[in-house]
């Protein structure tokens, strides 16, 4: 069988490390690549990322991003119990665990990595806005649910 490919939508929220557990759980077998995908909205540091803005980063494998130059480079947040549950499970499913970043708008941009990347599925996390909300903010977890051509699942945060 070949090999899946499974994205998670991470922005270091309790939400998202709520959709990685889920997914690390009740998804993810042996030989399957994890694929991270975090995005950032533009700002002072666009220029620097620049090169980057319509394809993404390349893909940061775990094993580089545990390194702090790299993380900083990227300017990926320090979460060290998002590290440690990638490394461990990496280890314990023989996982290939990579990280794809994006700057921009969450709601294209993981739209745009699920057909760029040809995930079989993605785990995304709700906020658990109330309707509400959800109307006058807008929801990124509603626009990729009606916009993916994957298998969304959406964990809720409560």
């Amino acid at each position: 069988m070949a090999e899946r490919r499974v994205g998670v939508a991470m922005d270091f929220s309790p939400s998202s490390k709520k959709a990685l557990r889920w997914a690390v759980d009740n998804l993810l077998r042996k030989g399957d690549t994890l694929v991270l995908l975090h995005i950032r909205h533009h700002g002072r540091e666009e220029a620097k990322n620049v090169l980057w803005s319509h394809t993404g980063s390349p893909l940061i494998p775990l094993e580089e991003l545990m390194e702090p130059p790299v993380r900083q480079r990227y300017d990926m947040p320090e979460d060290p119990e998002v590290f440690d549950m990638l490394s461990t499970v990496s280890r314990q499913k023989e996982l290939c665990v990579v990280v794809k970043m994006y700057w921009g708008d969450p709601r294209e941009k993981v739209c745009d990595a699920v057909g760029e990347l040809h995930l079989e599925s993605l785990v995304m996390g709700s906020r658990g806005l109330g309707q509400i909300q959800r109307i006058l903010l807008g929801s990124v977890t509603n626009y990729v649910l009606s916009n993916a051509t994957c298998p969304v699942t959406v964990v809720k945060s409560k």
